[in-house]
Order: structure tokens, then C-alpha cells, then sequence
């Protein structure tokens, strides 16, 4: 099933460069609290220098490290999630989106995804996470949408959109990176909705917070227009 979807303004904003640049594989985390109308979303704001999604509210994410798919975790995927994951990616891809997005989570908010371990002095990206006694807890994660970059645009990604309740956190105070994202703050969801959003997250905002049964949304430009696929 197919339907149009409207991000004339996101084109606006991004417009077209005229590269054949491929998408590469991203991952962010939508981690929210409480329940019904007192739901809070984590989101912040880009800064205005970024090339991609300047001064737009965004969730935490950002591209899959090589060393993602290396790194040790408390638990593994499970349930839909992995089996969604693992049918689209394979075990080991799907579980370094995961892990991408609890990594790039932490380094632009200071949150931890994760259960209390040893503290571990450990190589690369993993390095400042792990010395804080911590390990991913990618078993609190839900698979919920996945969106591709259109073509021809400076910045392109294929990326997975997880959602993680604020409980499965060590600690919910975020401590936000200044050249990441500013203004870093726990929203209303109607608060997150009034935001300069782009569509594509203000789309995905609504069928993670709505839980949409009749499948995934999948976003992509297919000829000049946008479509959204369930998986």
C-alpha cells in the first residue's frame, strides 16, 4: 500500500545538488515518558551552521560507525523488532543500526541506553560510553519507520527510526554536545509538533506515538515523488 507524501518544504529547504550520491545507512532514537497525553518526547535543535537539517528540532542519531557492529551490548534485538530488522538487513547490519543509534544518542545528548557493567577502557567511538559503566540495552528498542534521503541532495541517508522508553535510561537528564544539536529538552507532544520540524520527522513523531498496526512506514521519493510503503 502506497500513499502520497507531502515534503515540499523539506525539498525546499534541502534543495537539489545534482549528485548521485548512494544513502548511507543512519539510525536515530526516539526515547520518550510518560503515558497519553502527558507523553514527552526527547528532541533538540540543530545548529544553524549544520548542512543537513539546519535549525530544524530533530531526534538524536546519525550515522552507523564501522565499529558499531563490533560492540559488545547487554542484550541483543528481539521480538519484531529483530525479526523486521534481520529480514530487511541481515543479524549483523540490523544490529548495528541499533547500536548506532544508542551511540550517537549518547554522544549528542549524554543519555545512556544501557544497564550498569564494568566500566571497560575500549578503542574508538565506544571508548567514553563504555569507561561510564555501561552497556547497550538494545532490547529496549522498537523498530518504528524507516526513510531514505531523496536523490541529489548534499546529505543522504537510509535511515531506522527506533523508539525506547525514558525508563530503560541510566540516567534521563540529557547533556547535549553544543556543536550536535542545542536546546536539547524533554517536549509535550504537542509542544514537539508546534516545532520547525522537518515532515519527514513530524511524520515520523505521529506513527511512532500513534503505534500504527497496519505495518512500518517507509519513506522514499520514487520519480519525483514521495511515497510511504508499509514493511
Amino acid at each position: 500500500m502506497t500513499q502520497p507524501f507531502d515534503a515540499t518544504q523539506d525539498l525546499k529547504d534541502a534543495p537539489h545538488t545534482g549528485g548521485g550520491m548512494r544513502p548511507r545507512d543512519a539510525a536515530t532514537l526516539i526515547l520518550t515518558r510518560g503515558t497519553g497525553d502527558r507523553t514527552e518526547v526527547l528532541m533538540g535543535r540543530r545548529a544553524a551552521g549544520h548542512v543537513f537539517m539546519a535549525g530544524k528540532w530533530v531526534f538524536p542519531g546519525g550515522r552507523v560507525d564501522r565499529a558499531d557492529g563490533r560492540a559488545a551490548s547487554a542484550t541483543d534485538p528481539t521480538g519484531e523488532t529483530r525479526a523486521r530488522l534481520t529480514a530487511e538487513v541481515g543479524a549483523y547490519r540490523a544490529r548495528a543500526l541499533m547500536l548506532a543509534a544508542v551511540r550517537e544518542t549518547f554522544e549528542e545528548t549524554g543519555l545512556r541506553l544501557a544497564r550498569p557493567a564494568p566500566s571497560a577502557a575500549v578503542a574508538g567511538p565506544w571508548r567514553e560510553f563504555r569507561a561510564g559503566g555501561a552497556l547497550p540495552d538494545i532490547a529496549a528498542m522498537t523498530y518504528v519507520a524507516r526513510a531514505i534521503t531523496p536523490p541529489g541532495r548534499s546529505r543522504r541517508f537510509d535511515a531506522r527510526f527506533f523508539r525506547a522508553d525514558a525508563s530503560a535510561l541510566m540516567d534521563d537528564r540529557p547533556r547535549p554536545a553544543a556543536d550536535e544539536l542545542e536546546d536539547v529538552a524533554w517536549l509535550r507532544a504537542d509542544d514537539a509538533l508546534s516545532r520547525d520540524l522537518a515532515a519527514i520527522t513530524r511524520f515520523v513523531l505521529g506513527a511512532a506515538l500513534e503505534g500504527r498496526a497496519e505495518g512500518l512506514p517507509f519513506v522514499r521519493q520514487v520519480r519525483g515523488r514521495h511515497l510511504i510503503e508499509r514493511l
